[in-house]
This record gives structure tokens, C-alpha cells and sequence, in this order.
């Protein structure tokens, strides 16, 4: 039995069968086997070759085809392909199985993440696939499909670089270009040593491919230097070092933005897992109107020592994903909705104002470059002061803090075994592997599982938290707790406040309590 999703946008369409082969769970064989099993590779390799298949949307189009996983089959599969349609048109044929979305590795990402990505492209996607037969054979004798993905590529291939260049007083931009031979759109970029475009990621002799949300392959240099002089004190530049581009050109690959290292960018979206307190997660949900006419979902009024305070969620920041999933088509209720569907954690993807204008303007998504768990990646810098100067409290907290543990197979798979109460929902580390994915991870005996790459499995019976786990490939996200912390987190039997059932309308605002 299969359960169906359809994902859409202003990009495209793109649907996706998702089939899930049920795990009947022994108790005689214990709980260590799922998670820890790997096979051996086989000594034959296959003389598979990928192809590359780039798709280009114009205005109203979709992408003509069906992504999905299979029951018995691996991968992530291309089927319903539309005849005459973009997919067509690229090359994709009904069977192939992908290996990247936008030079990106994705055959052993968890399928919603490959689908995620996909909708993030925009109006071009470059597809590396491999047909079925080719790939099943790959699959059969061991081949390392990573290895194979490379090889199409060659060795010291380096992906582009998204730069932001704000001016200084000293050196301005502290680039120019310089027209090359073979035509125009192709410049070359030189630096004022030390100058601002240096200090923001740019390298002497890089290649300029894409400006302020504008490609320069069709530029003169006049046309050039006439869109720099508009630009003002700042600058958003794709580039890419020469060789890599000469690399990309041979296999006909686009150079996209998508594809990029973020360098200096004034804005990312910030990705935070909040667990429930007794007073809700700490924040109020508004539908307002900005001064443009559109309409946004705000969080205000973070609560003082709440968790939507101490993960560093700003007043006024707007809602950009729950749980992973848009919220750019939802209702208010919708959204509402999904957050009580959650339960004790819920995680949030929010941006600044400033940054959506700044994205919007480049015509990129604000979710290509997004911070996960961003408190911890910026050191506590987003954190009020009036929590942070509480260090005893502070160390407290970060001691209550579920932790986000992101493992890769090995030779003995993930290094660690799940444990449950027997009949109950629930499960927890039993046991790690000394030197193992699971230890180098984070992972402690006796932590709560709380979520199984982006899905809450608090609920869940051990077998399928082993099913979630085993989808997610060779690449795992577990969000986890210490015992003691979580068993203070959890509700008590009095009434929690998580989201009032009274939403104000006030003329153009909806309200909600969180």
C-alpha cells in the first residue's frame, strides 16, 4: 500500500509515489539487527555510465515526470515521463535512476529531501541519472555509486561560489572584469589585493557566470560594466575557478546558482527544532500584510526564557517551513494545524524580512542556503542578552537541549543498537559501537530518540522507527535528548498550553498562540 504526494510551484510540478515495504519485528532476534546490517561489496564493477539531463522551465511549464520509490526496486525511480514534455525533451527516459540534482549527490538522501531540492531549483534543473538496468547491475556487483557520479565530473572539479560584495571606503568592490577571447558573456575577474570581492570569496583568474540574478552569457563588457555601475556599495556574483568550468562545460552542465558554496551572504534562513514547554513553544503566529499587499506568517512576541527564545528566534522574523514543509500556499490554519499535529517538537525554518527581499530580488529561494539548528552554528550571537549574561542558567539549558547527531554508514553500519519498552512507543540508544558513526556522531547510551531525519517518532513503536532509519540510506539525522532532560520536558497530567483555539481576526491579521 502506497500513499501518494504532490509537490507544486511556480517551478513546475513534480509527484512522488512514495511505496514502504513494511518491517515485521521479531522479538526473539532482538532489536540490534535492522540498523547494524550491511552487505558486502562484490569484487566485479559494472562499465556504467550516468547521464546528464538538464531541464528548462519557461512560464507555465512543469517538469513532465514522476519521481519515486518502489517497492523491491532501489532509488529514487523516473516514471510517468510526459511525451514531448521538459523531461522528455532533456533526455530522461521512464526507469532511470538519479544519482544528483544539481551536481548535488542524492541516491542515499532520505527521497523527501531529493524531492525538497527539486523544488528549490528554480527554472533550470540539471539531473545526473543512470539507467535502470545499468544501475541495478551497479548495484548488484558492489560498484560505489558515489564513485561512479564523480568519474563523470574528473578529479579536482570545484563547485561555483555565490559571493556578496559589499563596498568598502578603501578599495569600493575591489573587482573588474576583463573580456576573454571566444565572444561575449565570457569574463574573467581581477581583484584589488586585499579589496572587499577578495574578502568576500572571489579568487584572481575566477570566471564570472551569473550577476545580481542576471547571466552574463549573452553581455558585452559595456553591457557589463553599465549593470556594475547600478549595483551601487553591493554585488551578488557567481563565480567558478577556470578549470571547473571548462569541466562543466565537457559535460554540458549548466553552472547554476543552486549548485553553489554560499559566500558572505548578507542573509540565510535559519532552521531551528523547538521542544514544548509548559507554556507552549513561546511565540504568537500572525498573518499580516507587509507594505507590498503580500501576505506573511510572523512569529512575535517570543516569550521571555521560552524556547523560541532561547533557540534565537527573532521578533518578526517570517515562517518559511514546519517540519520541513513550505508553508508559502498554507492557510493559517493549515499551518496551525500541522504545528499541533507535532506534539512535543516542531521545527521551524524562519528568515528575516530583509533576507526574503534581498532572495527575491536574486529570483533564489531563501531555502537553498539554509542554517540548521543556527543558535549553535552562531555560537549563541542570536541569543538576547538578558539569557544570555545567565550563565549558570544558560549551561542549564544547553544541557535540556535536544541534539541533532548526523551519521553516515561504515563498514558496520550506524554503530548503535535501539532499545524500547516492551508494547510501548518510544525507543532509545541501547548501545554504541566504541569508534563507530553512532559515537563520532554524539549519540550517548540512553538517549531518547526523538526524530528520525525530520520526522517526530516520540510516538512510534521500535519497528518503525528501524523502517524510518533504514529509508534514510546510508545517511542518517537523528534528534535526540538525555533521559533526564526529556522526561522534565514531557507533559505532565495537567493541561499545557501549546496553541489557544481562539484566533483574532483583526482586518488583515490572523493570530495564534504557540
Amino acid at each position: 500500500m502506497g500513499t501518494t504526494h504532490t509537490m507544486s510551484s511556480s517551478t513546475g510540478l513534480v509527484k512522488i509515489r512514495r511505496f514502504t515495504q513494511k518491517f515485521t519485528f521479531n522479538p526473539k532476534e532482538g532489536i540490534d539487527n535492522p540498523v547494524m546490517v550491511v552487505t558486502d561489496d562484490a569484487d566485479s564493477v559494472s562499465t556504467s555510465r550516468p547521464r546528464v539531463c538538464v531541464l528548462k522551465l519557461e512560464e507555465g511549464e512543469s517538469y513532465g515526470f514522476s519521481l519515486q520509490i518502489e517497492r523491491g526496486c532501489q532509488g529514487h525511480i523516473i516514471r510517468n515521463v510526459v511525451s514531448g514534455g521538459v523531461a522528455e525533451r532533456s533526455g530522461l527516459q521512464d526507469g532511470d535512476r538519479l544519482l544528483e540534482v544539481n551536481n548535488c549527490y542524492v541516491a542515499d538522501v532520505p527521497h523527501t529531501q531529493v524531492a525538497r531540492n527539486i523544488r528549490l531549483s528554480g527554472h533550470q534543473l540539471c539531473l545526473l541519472v543512470l539507467d535502470g538496468e545499468e544501475y541495478e547491475k551497479a548495484v548488484s556487483q558492489g560498484q560505489d555509486l558515489r564513485d561512479l557520479a564523480r568519474t563523470h565530473m574528473g578529479k579536482g572539479c570545484k563547485p561555483p561560489r555565490l559571493c556578496h560584495i559589499t563596498s568598502d571606503s578603501g578599495s569600493g568592490l575591489g573587482i573588474n572584469f576583463t573580456p576573454l577571447e571566444g565572444g561575449k558573456g565570457h569574463f574573467s575577474v581581477s581583484l584589488v589585493t586585499g579589496g572587499a570581492a577578495e574578502k568576500a570569496g572571489v579568487c584572481r583568474g575566477d570566471c564570472l557566470v551569473w550577476m545580481d540574478g542576471a547571466a552574463v552569457s549573452e553581455l558585452t563588457h559595456s553591457a557589463l560594466c553599465r549593470m556594475m555601475k547600478k549595483c551601487g556599495n553591493h554585488i551578488t556574483i557567481l563565480v567558478i575557478d577556470s578549470e571547473s568550468e571548462k569541466m562543466y562545460l565537457r559535460q554540458g552542465m549548466p553552472i547554476l546558482p543552486t549548485m553553489a558554496v554560499p559566500h558572505n551572504l548578507p542573509y540565510r534562513a535559519r532552521k531551528f527544532h523547538l521542544i514544548k514547554g509548559s507554556e507552549g513553544y513561546g511565540f504568537i503566529l500572525r498573518l499580516e500584510k507587509a507594505p507590498s499587499g503580500h501576505m506573511f506568517h510572523v512569529l512575535r512576541e517570543m516569550g521571555k526564557g521560552s524556547p523560541a527564545e532561547r533557540a534565537g528566534i527573532r521578533d518578526g522574523e517570517l515562517l518559511l517551513e514546519v517540519n520541513g514543509e513550505s508553508v508559502e500556499s498554507m492557510r493559517h490554519e493549515e499551518i496551525v494545524y500541522r504545528i499541533r499535529q507535532s506534539k512535543q517538537l516542531v521545527s521551524v525554518t524562519t528568515i528575516a524580512p530583509k533576507g526574503l527581499e534581498f532572495y527575491t530580488q536574486l529570483g533564489l529561494s531563501p531555502l537553498l542556503f539554509c542554517e540548521d539548528d543556527a543558535p549553535e552554528k552562531e555560537k549563541g550571537s542570536s541569543v538576547p542578552a538578558s539569557v544570555a549574561e545567565q550563565s549558570p542558567q544558560k549551561e542549564i539549558d544547553d544541557m535540556c537541549k535536544p541534539r541533532l547527531c548526523s551519521l553516515q554508514k561504515g563498514p558496520l553500519g550506524f554503530g548503535f543498537n535501539l532499545g524500547c519498552v516492551p508494547q510501548s512507543p518510544g525507543t532509545f540508544i541501547s548501545q554504541i559501537a566504541f569508534g563507530g558513526p553512532g559515537q563520532r556522531g554524539g549519540l550517548l547510551v540512553g538517549d531518547v530518540v526523538i526524530g528520525v531525519n525530520g520526522q517526530n517518532v516520540e510516538e512510534k513503536y521500535l519497528e518503525d522507527v528501524i523502517i524510518l532509519v533504514k529509508e534514510g540510506g546510508c545517511y542518517l539525522s537523528l534528534l535526540v535528548m538525555d533521559k533526564t532532560s526529556y522526561n522534565k520536558m514531557k507533559p505532565t497530567d495537567t493541561p499545557t498550553r501549546n496553541i489557544t483555539d481562539n484566533e483574532q481576526k483583526e482586518e488583515n491579521y490572523e493570530i495564534t498562540s504557540l
